[in-house]
């Protein structure tokens, strides 16, 4: 068996040890120990609709899906990817730490979210996410039919005291960002874009596409009129950075959801879940 396919079982949950999920390769092994091979032996419902894309000693990535809060809030406090992973890890392991909070995905959007195993590695990925060392592509479904190819927004963004994002011609009050687009298929009433964030508001892609005129499809609080998908049709599909130990580059990307896929070129919707680390294929799994 070679080395990826060995990466590739561990990463799918497809190893355990004395009888919990295995998914480092550097895990202990003394004697005595019982190791399994086979089908996944990562309970389905204990990651609550969470994928594991790739986890080392250092951090853990995940595709998140839709309706589901990265992290507590006054409303909700044990339904979070957070607290999920949380739980996952100590399962796994009863004196693992927590993971660390790197980046954020709002509540009804999908995909790539990246949580840190330690104080120094998520002050690294931070630092990254600040110098727009990240490669950050999102794919968004708009109301109406953009007419050029492609565009940047620029503005600075301010939060209001109900927590909407706007731009605001008060610089002192808000927060230089700069959103990327270009068109992927245009539908009779919809388009569906590629959006490359070169920074990181909040609500930074939902705000500059509303304000654009074309608010994204089920975004009711910036302006849309629809929602046939009952989420935001907003899904972050790539996210690439240096790993924060050993500076080799990672890159993830996932499939599209279900309800993307006919609303994307077939070259966009064939992705599939993977990261990369420099030239070589660490992990994968197809959706």
């Amino acid at each position: 068996t070679s080395n990826r396919t060995l990466r590739q079982m561990l990463s799918r949950g497809r190893v355990s040890l004395n009888g919990r999920p295995c998914m480092l390769a550097r895990e202990p092994v003394k004697r005595g120990d019982e190791v399994r091979i086979g089908e996944s032996c990562t309970p389905h419902d204990s990651l609550h609709g969470l994928e594991i894309i790739f986890e080392d000693e250092a951090l853990i990535v995940i595709k998140k899906p839709a309706g589901l809060l990265t992290v507590a809030n006054e409303h909700e406090r044990e339904r979070t990817a957070y607290a999920y992973l949380r739980s996952y890890l100590r399962r796994r392991r009863p004196t693992a730490g927590k993971p660390f909070i790197v980046h954020r995905l709002d509540k009804f959007v999908s995909g790539v979210l990246t949580f840190a195993k330690s104080e120094g590695v998520k002050q690294k990925l931070q630092a990254m996410f600040r110098r727009h060392d990240v490669d950050r592509k999102y794919w968004a479904i708009v109301e109406g039919r953009l007419t050029q190819e492609r565009g940047t927004i620029r503005s600075y963004l301010a939060e209001n005291r109900s927590g909407r994002m706007s731009s605001t011609v008060e610089t002192d009050a808000g927060k230089h960002a700069v959103t990327h687009w270009r068109v992927l298929r245009r539908l009779p009433h919809w388009t569906t874009v590629e959006v490359t964030l070169e920074t990181g508001r909040k609500n930074q892609i939902r705000a500059h596409l509303s304000e654009m005129g074309n608010p994204i499809v089920g975004d009711k609080s910036y302006g849309s009129t629809i929602d046939p998908f009952g989420r935001i049709a907003l899904h972050a599909y790539r996210l690439g950075f240096a790993h924060p130990t050993d500076g080799k580059p990672l890159l993830f990307e996932t499939e599209p959801p279900a309800e993307f896929r006919k609303y994307l070129p077939s070259t966009s919707s064939s992705a599939t879940s993977s990261s990369r680390r420099g030239s070589s294929l660490t992990s994968q799994s197809k959706h």
